[in-house]
């Protein structure tokens, strides 16, 4: 047989292509799965309903269909994609996701500017509104509880560059700024290492109430967990410490602190509780998820305070938050808050507290990890809070529904299910070779069972004749 050669020649591709010789993925297992399960539960029929108002019924390009798009959120989490433009080009450049989001070969993966333009279109609450569907979807399978939840939040670096920050007051632009000090202070052509030497010495310098970004208002100059200072977003996640679901995400300052922002995030996971309790919950089977909203709330020190321990000892919640020392305390007209505060003391240092403590590390903090340091969100690609936490809601849907998926099928993500078939041909090529290793000596020993009833079967005399 001859051996073929490369034309050279450019390959000139056929204008029509029939459909039924278009390429054809076999689909990815757990995407496969997925989809019945959304499809079990009507998720596109959901979502049309509730964006229906948000579409026009001529008007301009074809709109992107709210299952579609709903889907290439999810399938950012998935596949560890941070920005919508990745996303657009993942899901053209897999024909298993392709298959997952609905998009026929002989259509147009959706570009991100489209996917962008109905983000914007369709507000926050109806993107809250799905990730509300998949808390209820989690409530039906008993994956919900709502007993006690832990809060935890981290920062997300914004998609802003501190070289661009601006003075609120005036508008000067930060250089500008430090070459004004320059020459009042007698230097009248500053170089780069005089303007740096000038900056090293100023303080409070990073002031959020003297700079903000000219097109991200809403980013916040603040360190980050890796020690960097660099303009950021607050993001604060309650989980159900039972299960490990996400009950509520919010999005908020970087420079607000913890002790200020869990008021919110409890606010807001008690609403979501009571709302799939109200959807979820009958005479049958019982409660399965308490209609009161959480009745104790963990949390690291961090968010230790008296007037966070006293708050949510007023509403009828049990904190378990981590004291840190502060040494002898005054008590001074503060009955109330002293109460609260010895009553959360005694609880950790319960068998109860401890446990509920070791568990953050398991249920709350490795959500960190998930959601935005392998799930593509550490760094944002979004300006404006809302923005981000229409992305964020919806990215932490899909985390909800990659819960389930392990308690189903035994894998949340995609990868994690090719792991869990990758480490399973190890193990069978040890029992081969076990088995081809004592192979030999089964055979000898079979050999000489059979011999040995063979030669008692000719041996045995023949029983006498009645």
């Amino acid at each position: 047989m001859a051996m073929g050669r490369r034309n050279k020649r450019v390959r000139q591709e056929q204008l029509w292509t029939p459909t039924a010789e278009l390429p054809v993925s076999a689909g990815h297992p757990f995407y496969e799965r997925l989809n019945r399960l959304l499809d079990e539960k009507k998720f596109d029929e959901f979502v049309e309903i509730l964006c229906a108002p948000f579409y026009a019924a001529k008007m301009g390009r074809p709109g992107l269909a709210p299952g579609i798009y709903f889907r290439l959120l999810m399938v950012g989490y998935f596949e560890g994609v941070d920005s919508e433009r990745g996303i657009a080009w993942r899901a053209s450049d897999s024909l298993s996701i392709r298959s997952f989001v609905r998009i026929a070969l002989d259509e147009t993966v959706p570009d991100h500017s489209t996917i962008s333009r109905t983000r914007r279109l369709i507000d926050v609450e109806t993107h809250q509104a799905v990730f509300q569907w998949v808390l209820e979807v989690l409530a039906e399978r008993k994956l919900l509880k709502g007993n006690t939840i832990g809060v935890d939040s981290t920062t997300l670096e914004a998609n802003a560059a501190l070289r661009s920050i601006v003075r609120r007051d005036s508008g000067e632009q930060y250089n500008d700024f430090l070459t004004r000090l320059a020459k009042e202070s007698g230097i009248e052509t500053p170089t780069r290492e005089q303007l740096a030497k000038l900056d090293r010495k100023r303080r409070k310098k990073g002031s959020n109430g003297e700079w903000r970004h000219p097109h991200d208002p809403d980013a916040r100059i603040t360190k980050m967990k890796d020690g960097r200072t660099h303009l950021a977003h607050k993001a604060e996640h309650a989980v159900d410490m039972e299960t490990g679901a996400i009950v509520a995400v919010t999005v908020q300052a970087a420079d607000e602190g913890d002790t200020q922002s869990i008021v919110e995030t409890v606010a807001e996971a008690g609403e979501r509780i009571a709302d799939a309790a109200a959807e979820t919950n009958n005479e049958e089977d019982g409660e399965r998820v308490n209609p009161e909203g959480p009745a104790e709330v963990v949390t690291d020190k961090g968010y230790h305070s008296r007037a966070v321990v006293t708050a949510l000892a007023d509403a009828d919640v049990r904190t378990y938050c981590s004291e840190p020392n502060r040494g002898r305390q005054r008590w001074k007209e503060q009955e109330r808050e002293q109460q609260a505060v010895y009553a959360n003391r005694r609880r950790i240092r319960g068998r109860r507290g401890k446990l509920l403590l070791r568990q953050r590390g398991e249920k709350l903090e490795r959500w960190n990890e998930h959601l935005y340091d392998r799930g593509g969100m550490r760094r944002v690609h979004l300006r404006g809070r809302e923005n981000i936490l229409k992305r964020l809601v919806v990215h932490a849907g899909a985390a909800n529904l990659g819960l389930l998926m392990r308690k189903m099928f035994g894998a949340g993500t995609p990868k994690s299910l090719q792991a869990r078939i990758a480490g399973a041909f190890p193990a069978v090529i040890r029992v081969k070779g076990t088995l081809r290793a004592i192979w030999p000596s089964v055979i000898v020993h079979l050999v000489i069972l059979i011999h040995r009833r063979s030669f008692s079967v000719i041996t045995c005399p023949l029983p006498a004749a009645a």
